[in-house]
C-alpha cells in the first residue's frame, strides 16, 4: 500500500481525536486494499488494517468503492468488520455535507 494511505490514515485517526471533529473515510482504487481483512504484515511495519480498526472502534464511518472492489476482484466478506460496501451516491452526500474533503 502506498505511503500516502498510510499518511491520510494517520490524521483521520489524528482527528478523531479532537472533540467536535466529523470524520468520515471513503476508500477508492487501490487504498480499498486498506480494509482488507486479516492482514499480516512484518515486524516494525504499518498494518493499515489495525488502523482502520481504530478508527471504526471510535465509530467513523469507513465506506469502500463498490465499483473499486469489483475492478479488483474484492468481496464484502473481504472487508474488515465495521466497514462497507459503498458507492459515489455515499460519496456525494458526505461531499456536499461537509466543510472540507481531504484527498490523499
Amino acid at each position: 500500500m502506498p505511503e500516502r494511505s498510510y499518511n491520510g490514515l494517520r490524521l483521520a485517526l489524528a482527528l478523531a481525536k479532537v472533540e467536535g471533529t466529523n470524520v468520515r473515510v471513503f476508500l477508492m482504487g487501490d487504498a480499498i486494499g486498506c480494509a482488507k481483512r486479516d492482514q499480516k504484515t512484518s515486524d516494525g511495519y504499518y498494518n493499515l488494517e489495525r488502523m482502520i480498526k481504530g478508527l471504526t472502534a471510535k465509530a467513523i464511518p469507513v465506506s469502500v468503492c463498490g465499483t473499486c472492489m469489483d475492478a479488483r476482484g474484492y468481496t464484502e466478506a473481504e472487508l474488515t468488520d465495521g466497514v462497507h460496501r459503498s458507492s459515489m451516491v455515499e460519496l456525494s452526500a458526505w461531499t456536499l455535507d461537509c466543510e472540507r474533503v481531504l484527498v490523499f
